[in-house]
């Protein structure tokens, strides 16, 4: 059987991150992960790495300490969520996330920021350039540079224990078994379980087994390892979702991130040209991204946009939020598309009414989707027009406006109507993160239902996020490049 100084599984952020700190420490590591390519939740990301007291903001001119980030971290999920944080492992983290950044800076990668996001106070969010997949190319380059093994592939199947220690894992790859023995350590980091029903039905309910993870591939595989090494989980009901969005853009077309080089020297100079690029430009460029992973704004359905489903009927009350999820989630498709009339078109073309945004940075209106997005957007000046364009049924559709604008009428409510007409989606309802992991100690071993070390085995990222709760955006990046990187120092 092979052998290892560490095993990792898991070949996204947190993963690559442990093994490239592991091959700077000069040990042998072996990379297995289940999908064909590398890259995980974290590969589809936009790259958001937010950290207090970094080089960016002193540029900047940007003055902040970590108490401030402390108290502005709890300040993002409702007060019910956030009574149930691990405060001592998030202040653990954020208090080394500089760190962090500095290493990934020193591997050639690039960031822009740092960018406002209330309710912090200062800005300490960082954008990796061009996105998030600028971080798997470098670290993947830095684990074979330092010859670390990597093997994708590999679905791990069970941990191999010798007395009460983690020892190895069972692995299958073209239908073939093989074990992977690690002398020091192994280190779960296979992501979320955003999209296992099973997971899902069963910690936070059967009502929500129906609603799809953002990334298809997060199916729980390092939750049910470590579970059955007989680890406590933590937050399993947590998840940061349901909610909706747009579907992904089309495969076969090649956005604009993707044009830009991901590392190497091109992406060192595009960093340092970066701050005298104009600032519409940099806008432009962050309304791309924002059009492609940003959620529709909950104010579209308190204005009088409705959903409606592919056969043309509105089946939801809108305004009812996690109700209009699970309800998109039962229909045709398990989509749905926001219809809107003149009225509401002209509303949403400026501010401060818009489709979609990241606070503070950019805004996305009307306009922006049916140039950006015609795949998900669509006008026309007639409803039969409009059904036509996606497929709809023209009399259906007719009857669905015509019956809710019955009802708004009586109620003294705004008809929809008008000469024109703008067809957002399809919309499907997502998961886009759970919160749930592994209870963790300060050195990232994974403890068991009596808070007890499990001895050779280690979480990070999602796997172990120890309790945490990490809402808003570029703590789920930092947590799984600093949880990464440290992990491999305990081994």
């Amino acid at each position: 059987m092979p052998e290892f100084d560490v095993v990792v599984v898991g070949g996204g952020g947190s993963g690559l991150a442990a093994a490239a700190r592991s091959v700077e420490r000069g040990l042998s590591v072996m990379v297995l992960e289940k999908q064909a390519r590398l890259g995980g939740t974290t590969g589809i990301a936009v790259g958001s790495f937010t950290a207090n007291r970094t080089a960016y903001q002193s540029r900047a001119q940007v003055t902040d300490d970590l108490e401030a980030h402390v108290e502005d971290a709890g300040k993002f999920a409702i007060p019910e969520i956030e009574a149930r944080n691990n405060d001592e492992l998030r202040r653990f983290f954020l208090d080394r996330a500089v760190e962090t950044l500095d290493w990934l800076v020193s591997m050639g990668l690039s960031f822009h920021g740092p960018s406002p996001e209330p309710p912090n106070r200062v800005p300490r969010m960082h954008n990796v350039i061009p996105n998030a997949k600028a971080y798997i190319a470098a670290l993947q380059s830095k684990i074979l540079r330092g010859g670390g093994e990597i093997l994708c592939g590999a679905s791990v199947e069970r941990l191999i224990t010798d007395s009460e220690r983690v020892i190895g894992v069972k692995v299958v790859r073209d239908g073939i078994e093989a074990s992977y023995i690690a002398r020091r350590g192994v280190i779960l980091a296979a992501g979320d379980y955003a999209n296992s029903s099973e997971l899902i039905s069963r910690f936070k309910g059967e009502r929500f087994s129906s609603v799809e993870g953002i990334n298809p591939h997060a199916q729980g595989d390092g939750h049910r390892l470590a579970e059955s090494a007989g680890a406590k989980l933590l937050n399993m009901d947590i998840t940061y979702g349901p909610e909706l969005r747009f579907v992904s853009p089309p495969s076969s077309r090649r956005g604009f991130t993707q044009l830009l080089p991901s590392s190497g020297p091109a992406s060192r100079i595009l960093g340092r040209l970066l701050p005298l690029v104009p600032k519409r430009v940099i806008n432009a460029f962050i309304k791309r991204l924002l059009v492609t992973w940003q959620h529709p704004e909950d104010k579209l359905f308190r204005e009088g946009a409705i959903l409606i489903n592919q056969n043309g009927e509105r089946f939801c009350d809108e305004n009812r939020s996690q109700e209009r999820e699970l309800a998109v989630a039962r229909q045709p498709e398990k989509s749905a598309y926001i219809l809107l009339d003149e009225r509401l078109i002209t509303l949403f073309s400026q501010w401060p009414n818009f489709i979609s945004t990241a606070p503070e940075i950019a805004y996305a209106y009307v306009e922006d989707y049916l140039k950006l997005r015609p795949d998900v957007s669509t006008s026309a000046p007639s409803l039969t027009q409009l059904a036509a364009s996606r497929g709809l049924s023209g009399a259906e559709l007719e009857k669905t406006v015509s019956t809710i604008n019955q009802e708004r009428r009586s109620s003294g409510g705004q008809p929809l109507e008008g000469a024109r007409w703008v067809l957002l989606g399809p919309v499907r309802t997502y998961f886009t993160t759970t919160e749930g992991g592994a209870a963790i100690n300060q050195r990232f071993q994974v403890l068991d239902r009596e808070e007890r070390p499990i001895p050779g085995l280690y979480a990070v990222g999602q796997n172990g996020l120890g309790g945490q709760i990490l809402w808003g955006h570029g703590l789920h990046i930092a947590w799984a490049m600093t949880s990464g990187r440290m992990a491999a120092d305990q081994l």
